[in-house]
């Protein structure tokens, strides 16, 4: 036993001497120097950490496509078909709905919202309709729902409104931004001028901000929650948001006192009559469009594959597309509330463009571009040039087959908006056989009339100098490396009168003064 506890001893002190050992080592080792480049570690690192604290254009358009990529991957965004398979081959088809399975549909749907989806004969009859004559419109409107729903539900979520209130647009506009009503109803959410101010919508020459998406749902919103907080029923809260809080609490009174829509339902305006039943088949053929074998059109665009920059002065649509490579027509389409497509700076009021997601880079990087050619526009309004005096005159063009707003703008050099402006436009479409009035500033165009009405060209003394467009220039940055060349000039010279003319490679005549 002695033994063994002498042995325990010994084999103890053996392990903790190593230990203290490898200490001495490690502490000796320490008290040697060391000879380090200590430049070239700090350098190294500094370079390193520069690198990881910036974002390049090229990491930005991937972190655009993962992010767009991310969405479409997501449970929450509905799943597209790239694919042709049996459904698209089938197409849409009417198929007969039995009341006994509107009835049970009906209680589903009923369960999940706090409407009353109640079956009656009246909703059948609506919703038998629709299926029977719209049933073609849907594909397109489900389409535009795409891109809208997902900013309406946002909204409904923060004001605590069912979800399901993003069919009341489709009821009110169809899901177009910019459609008036007979009595001056304007946007997605109807509103009428008064009640558009009381919530906060301006309204004025340039904006009608009844039109924009955002600010329109966030008013829908605040009114709907209103009219709620008055009823306490979503029912009777759609039928005033149709007629009138006051047209509602008469109908309650003439009914006896009744709170449910349909037994009120008489003694409402007729339209009203017909409002919520459109609503609720509305709700039905969206959540039930696969049984009806109704599928979606792809959208031009996902709300999440756009973005905004807040504006630093008033431009317009046709300087920002002349800049950057983005079309006229999807810049209306993503800012339907710019009457005159043009998009004012005014203090307190923080207008912004929306842009595809890939263009914002690319607008960021062209802003000064943007911002120096309106600049230089402005100062031709205000001081045109003596050319262009004679040019005041305005002529009465028609329309011909082939014609659109953007050729005509090149035959006179103006640009669409001006056409636009001048004719009061609210849309890109013309008829053949449609006068239009224009202000022409392009000396070198021709009209089939009498020799007293025809425009003289102009002619251009001296040799001219060839210059060939590289990759990223536009007629700003071009003329800008030129003493006394403005962009008006270099249109003229080589007919150019569209963004879209100027591509690398081009051959540009340049005639100095």
């Amino acid at each position: 036993m002695k033994k063994l506890i002498i042995f325990f001893l010994l084999t103890s002190s053996l392990f903790s001497q190593e230990k203290k050992d490898t200490l001495i080592v490690a502490v000796d080792s320490l008290k040697k120097p060391v000879q380090l480049d200590i430049s070239l570690i700090a350098n190294d690192s500094v370079i390193n950490e520069i690198e990881g604290s910036f974002f390049s254009d090229k990491d930005l358009r991937i972190i655009d496509s993962l992010l767009v990529q991310e969405k479409f991957n997501s449970g929450l965004i509905d799943t597209l078909v790239y694919v042709i398979n049996d459904k698209d081959i089938i197409g849409n088809t009417n198929i007969v709905l039995t009341k006994d399975l509107l009835k049970v549909r009906l209680s589903k749907l009923n369960a999940k919202t706090p409407f009353n989806l109640a079956y009656n004969i009246s909703l059948e009859k609506v919703i038998n309709s629709y299926l029977q004559q719209r049933k073609k419109y849907y594909p397109a409107l489900m389409a535009k729902a795409k891109y809208y729903f997902p900013m309406f539900e946002q909204y409904l979520d923060q004001y605590d409104i069912p979800l399901e209130m993003k069919y009341l647009a489709i009821v009110e506009s169809a899901l177009r931004p910019k459609i008036k009503s007979r009595v001056g109803a304007t946007g997605l959410w109807q509103f009428m001028y008064g009640t558009g101010k009381e919530f906060d919508l301006k309204v004025s020459s340039y904006v009608d901000e009844r039109q924009d998406p955002v600010k329109a749902t966030i008013a829908a919103c605040k009114y709907l929650s209103q009219l709620f907080t008055i009823f306490g029923d979503w029912d009777l809260a759609l039928a005033a948001y149709n007629s009138g809080p006051g047209n509602v609490r008469k109908a309650i009174k003439r009914s006896g006192g009744y709170k449910n829509y349909w037994n009120i339902r008489p003694y409402l305006p007729r339209e009203t009559a017909g409002y919520v039943p459109a609503f609720y088949a509305t709700m039905y053929i969206f959540e039930y469009a696969e049984e009806h074998k109704i599928y979606s059109e792809i959208p031009m665009f996902f709300n999440f594959q756009t973005d905004t920059i807040q504006i630093k002065r008033t431009i317009s649509f046709d300087q920002i597309s002349e800049i950057i490579d983005v079309d006229e027509e999807v810049l209306t389409t993503l800012n339907p509330s710019y009457k005159l497509d043009i998009i004012p700076f005014i203090k307190d009021r923080n207008y912004a463009v929306r842009l595809p997601s890939n263009k914002i880079v690319q607008f960021l990087d062209k802003e000064k571009e943007i911002y120096a050619l309106a600049d230089a526009d402005d100062a031709q309004r205000e001081k045109p040039l003596p050319k262009y005096f004679e040019m005041d005159k305005r002529i009465r063009y028609k329309v011909r087959s082939g014609d659109f707003l953007g050729k005509i703008a090149n035959k006179f050099g103006v640009r669409v908006s001006d056409l636009k402006r001048w004719n009061s436009l609210k849309s890109s479409r013309l008829k053949i056989g449609q006068r239009l009035s224009v202000y022409p500033k392009k000396l070198n165009f021709s009209l089939k009339k009498s020799s007293k009405d025809k425009v003289v060209e102009s002619t251009i003394k001296g040799s001219p100098k060839v210059y060939v467009v590289k990759k990223g220039e536009s007629l700003w940055s071009i003329s800008q490396k030129f003493k006394n060349v403005s962009v008006d000039e270099i249109k003229k010279w080589n007919n150019i009168w569209s963004a879209k003319d100027l591509k690398p490679g081009t051959k540009l005549n340049l005639f100095k003064s």
